[in-house]
Formats: C-alpha cells, structure tokens, sequence
C-alpha cells in the first residue's frame, strides 16, 4: 500500500475483523449497517457448526470457581445496562472558546452503559458517556449484573470487558469464535453477572467496554466506562474526574465529518466542566478511547508523572490512562484539553474552574 492509500485507510475506514476471520473495510454508514444486520443475525457460538471443527484444549471445557471478597473486602454489585440513546454531541449549541455556533448536525444513535438500581428498577441518572465508573478497593470483588437492552439494528450480542481487575476466563467478557465462554456473547434481553477481583496489583485506574463480536464499532458508539481501584482506606481526592478523549467517525453517526469529544460531548462549554477550590486535592484521570494519540494539557497546571518528573502535557495512546494528581493552588479560568491541535481544535478542550 503507498502512502496515498495508507493515509485514505487511516483517515477514513475502520478495519475489524469479523466472526468469519475477514478483515472488512468499513468506510461507509452503509458498510456499518451490513455488519449490524449480521451481528443481529448472529447466534451463540455453541450452537452454531463450524465451517472446521478447530482443535480442541481441555481448558476449553474446564470451569472455574467464582472469586470471593478477602478478609477485610467486600462484594461491591453494580447494576448495568447496555442500551442504544439518541445523543447530542453539542447540547448547548456552541464553542465557549472560540464564541462561535458548534458545527451541525450533532445528534447521532449512540450506545451507552447506564447504572440501575438493584434488579434493573428504574435508571440511577440520565444516559452518559463514559458509563458508570466501578469503584473498589484491595480485597474486594466487584459484581456487574449485565443486561443487554439492545433494540432494532442495535439488537446484537455485546459483553463487559474489564482491564486491571482479576477475573477467569467465564468472567473475561470477550468473544471468542467458537472457543467463546458463557460471558463473552449476551445476547439481546439477556442478563449475565461478571465477576472481577480488586487485588493488590489491580489499584489504579483502568478502562472497561464491549468485547462483543461487533465491539470495535461498538466501543466507538459509546460502550465504555471507567473502573477506579484503590489502596484499602484510601481517600477520595476532593476533585477526582474521569475524561475519556474520543472520536466519533462519520461510519458510527452518519454526520460527515469526524467529531473530536471529551466524554461525548466536543467544544468548550458542553464538554465536562470541572470546579475545584484553593487547597483541595485533584485528580484527573485522562484516557484514550479510539485509534489515535492524545496528550493531557492543563493550562497553569504541572504535576508529577509516575517516575517523579514534572510534566503538563503527557502522551497517552488507545486505552492508556494519564493522571494529573496535585494540590490546587492557581485559582482561575483554565482550559484543560489534547494537544494534538487538529483535535483541540475541533472540539476536544474543556474548562477548568478553581475558585479561590
């Protein structure tokens, strides 16, 4: 492939790979509709005969023993639905920054993961993007009840894929092909509870999203979230905030053109505007959720990266997490956004407010 092709692929398709091992090129809203009509069609591996009978392990057919909270932790349930949204990437209608009107059309079908009270009641708050961040602590086991509320063209197997935590290979969440275990492929209407352990080398802050059969699309329609591991009796930072740095491509919203969000959202003024006080302890977690590189810029700010260096704008690639963690002591009107200008310039910035 030269250049020329290499950079059309980049800029304008989404490869994945499909339950039939093709690599299929998805340049198109049409192209996304085919393989949503095939992921509607698909049935559970285990019913499903193989074109080849793959070679058989014994850990294929071994099971596992569910994990238990250690001495001290606790079973921490989370009540979790995937389901489609209409979403507006713009509610406010504008760019803060820039003071001018945010480019339309902004509304799109999205997929999302939104909280429930226990036993799927009622929604705990409005649909948002990331999902619902899982919080523990060392010792604990965090129990995701999963159901599956995909409807129409969005009627398809999707998973809970965690990274950072503990888990066996029933509670892993990913698809599989015909080696596929009972929690990689929930299907439509059905429920499934993962279980992950928080252990000692779990503490810090890691992603989860679909690992369905369809996920690459999917996980960029919106199914993500954040699960935040800590030291057992570690506080809260006063201020601590998730922003998951993302694209939306023209495939996924069927708006011509590549939409640049924090959260969702794109622009100044509808992207997370986050408030902290002189004096109060901060942390923001930044995280990657496409194909691409982003840095973590926060004007007036620095803080100490994990070796110790001082740093105001680190580099962070797909699913990779950065945390600006400081004391607050530069009281004002700050934006925080990516460095790589094509994306802050189309909408990937925000504010960040400190009062006195």
């Amino acid at each position: 492939m030269d250049r020329r092709g290499f950079l059309s692929v980049a800029g304008g398709a989404l490869l994945l790979c499909t339950i039939d091992g093709k690599q299929v090129a998805v340049r198109t809203p049409e192209d996304v509709e085919r393989v949503d009509a095939a992921m509607a069609s698909l049935r559970r591996p285990k019913s499903r005969r193989p074109r080849r009978e793959p070679a058989r392990d014994p850990l294929d057919s071994a099971s596992f023993a569910r994990p238990e909270p250690q001495p001290g932790g606790q079973l921490r349930e989370y009540w979790i639905a995937a389901r489609p949204v209409r979403w507006n990437v713009a509610p406010n209608g504008d760019d803060q920054w820039m003071g001018r009107a945010a480019p339309r059309p902004s509304r799109f079908t999205a997929l999302v993961y939104q909280r429930y009270t226990a036993g799927f009641a009622e929604p705990m708050s409005a649909p948002r993007m990331p999902g619902p961040t899982l919080r523990a602590e060392v010792g604990d086991v965090i129990a995701v009840h999963f159901r599956n509320m995909g409807t129409g063209r969005y009627a398809q197997p999707l998973t809970v894929h965690p990274h950072g935590v503990r888990y066996t290979p029933d509670y892993d969440g990913a698809y599989l092909g015909d080696f596929t275990r009972v929690g990689g492929f929930v299907e439509p209407g059905e429920e499934f509870t993962y279980f992950w352990e928080a252990t000692p080398d779990s503490v810090g802050v890691w992603p989860y999203h679909d690992h369905g059969p369809n996920h690459t699309l999917n996980s960029f329609r919106g199914l993500f979230g954040t699960i935040i591991v800590k030291e057992r009796g570690e506080p809260i930072p006063d201020v601590e905030r998730v922003l998951w740095m993302h694209s939306f491509s023209p495939q996924v919203t069927g708006i011509p053109r590549l939409i640049h969000c924090i959260n969702g959202r794109t622009y100044a003024g509808n992207t997370p505007t986050i408030r902290a006080k002189v004096g109060q302890s901060v942390a923001l977690h930044a995280i990657g959720g496409d194909s691409s590189w982003h840095t973590f810029h926060i004007h007036g700010h620095r803080w100490r990266d994990a070796s110790g260096a001082w740093v105001d704008n680190p580099g962070f690639g797909p699913n990779e997490v950065v945390t600006a963690a400081f004391v607050e002591d530069n009281p004002g009107r700050w934006l925080y956004h990516c460095h790589v200008f094509t994306h802050q310039d189309m909408g990937m910035a925000g504010w960040y407010m400190v009062d006195p």
